[in-house]
C-alpha cells in the first residue's frame, strides 16, 4: 500500500534505532487512513448492492400484494356467485317441492 512518505530518500526506511519516531508514527497514521478509506469505499460499494437489493425485494412485494388483492376479489366474486347458485337451487327445491 503506498503512503504518503514512499517517495523519502532511502525508500522511506528508518533504521531500527529510530522506529518509534514522528515519521513512523505518521507513516502509521496514513496507513490506518489509508485502511479505513478503503473500508468506507468497500461499505459504500456494499450498501449499494443491498440498497438494489431492497428495491428489488420491495417491488416483488408490491406485485404479490396486487395479486393477493386480485384474488381475494376473485374469491368474493366466486363466494357471492355461489351463494346466488345456492339461493337458486334452494328456489327450484321449493318449487318442486309444491
Amino acid at each position: 500500500m503506498n503512503t504518503l512518505f514512499d517517495d523519502m530518500p532511502g525508500g522511506g526506511s528508518i533504521p531500527e534505532s529510530k522506529k518509534e519516531g514522528p515519521v513512523d508514527r505518521l507513516k502509521d497514521l496514513d496507513a490506518k487512513i489509508a485502511s479505513a478509506i478503503e473500508k468506507v469505499k468497500s461499505l459504500k460499494q456494499e450498501n449499494a448492492v443491498l440498497q438494489a437489493r431492497i428495491t428489488e425485494l420491495e417491488s416483488k412485494v408490491a406485485e404479490k400484494d396486487a395479486e393477493l388483492r386480485s384474488v381475494s376479489s376473485e374469491k368474493t366474486v366466486i363466494k357471492d356467485q355461489i351463494l346466488d347458485l345456492l339461493d337458486e337451487l334452494e328456489s327450484i327445491e321449493t318449487v318442486q317441492n309444491n
